[in-house]
């Protein structure tokens, strides 16, 4: 079974946005494009409210991710379970369409008898260790952020080190919102480690509006840049990379 590479935006905000494009319909659009949308609302002491909890929720969803609010604390844990959790999501959809097509009547895993479902979520955990990884990190850098950058970066790490145990490939690209002079603004081209984080985490400044929307839309455009430029370097190779999920 073809599953192409897999391909995630990770969104790590604390609040609502308030400049640009409406992100939860940025989120459908990078679902239509074969991008899953995961979203995490990081706390400190304070709480997100209800409007920030609706954005979150619905970016994911239109996304076709998860969704996580969670004290700063427990971030590192939850970035490494969100991530994983659509990797099975989006798995188990592609392993659905395939049963529908063999058996009809739209069949999914859930409608399996118990020892053949168990074989097939075998199938879907071993392609969790196997398929190709694409995870683009947009992180929140507006002020309310200021004293959760560290913690960020914490997590960001350890989700290298879990991601990197796997036998499958994984790339990182990392971007901030606002930047120091337009919305959004790259801090790490694709790499498969994330160990300059340290460096990049040191620089940045907090401050200015909350451009979620905006900062979703750049990262789809960087997807469909680096598809542009794998075509040119591998004909051969370009209907296996971009081959959508």
């Amino acid at each position: 079974m073809r599953t192409g590479t897999l391909k995630q935006i990770l969104l790590i905000t604390d609040g609502c946005s308030n400049q640009g494009e409406d992100p939860i319909a940025m989120a459908a659009l990078a679902k239509e494009q074969g991008i899953t949308v995961n979203v995490i609302g990081v706390m400190e002491n304070d709480v997100i409210d209800d409007q920030g909890m609706q954005e979150i929720e619905g970016m994911a969803m239109s996304g076709g991710g998860v969704s996580q609010v969670v004290y700063a604390k427990q971030l590192s844990q939850t970035v490494q379970m969100v991530t994983r959790k659509a990797m099975t999501q989006t798995l188990q959809g592609v392993v659905n369409r395939e049963l529908s097509q063999i058996l009809g009547n739209r069949q999914t895993v859930e409608d399996l008898p118990p020892d053949k479902r168990g074989e097939v979520m075998e199938v879907v955990d071993e392609l969790g260790e196997t398929v190709e990884l694409e995870v683009l990190i947009l992180v929140d850098t507006s002020a309310s952020m200021k004293q959760k950058l560290p913690t960020v970066k914490e997590a960001l790490f350890d989700l290298s080190l879990s991601l990197n145990a796997r036998s499958g490939q994984n790339r990182f690209s990392l971007f901030v919102f606002p930047g120091k002079k337009n919305d959004v603004e790259k801090m790490l081209d694709w790499t498969p480690k994330l160990e300059s984080l340290t460096s990049i985490f040191s620089k940045l400044t907090t401050g200015g509006t909350t451009p979620t929307g905006p900062a979703i839309r750049e990262a789809l455009t960087y997807f469909k840049k680096k598809k542009s430029l794998r075509s040119l370097l591998s004909r051969d190779d370009d209907e296996f990379y971009e081959e959508s999920i």
